[in-house]
């Protein structure tokens, strides 16, 4: 559930929403760290200034564990 928000979320914020994919991993048993995959050009994008953007992201994701019990970590890479 929240990885397809964040990876729809994603595509609504960057230049080239083709290029975004947003992986899971399993880590623990309760927690999870979330890979979102864009083009170079729209990291700063997704980032946001002075980080809101991505702040916002982890803090919707953070809103999840209250459901499924699983911590979760954001990062952003380019390809």
């Amino acid at each position: 559930m929240v990885t397809k928000f964040i990876e729809n979320y994603a595509k609504l914020i960057v230049s080239v929403p083709e290029e975004v994919s947003v992986s899971k991993e399993i880590i623990e048993d309760n927690f999870a760290q979330i890979t979102i995959k864009v083009n170079s050009v729209d990291i700063g994008k997704l980032i946001g200034k002075n980080g809101n953007m991505i702040n916002a992201l982890k803090t919707m994701a953070n809103g999840c564990k209250a459901k499924d019990g699983i911590s979760y970590k954001i990062q952003v890479v380019t390809d």
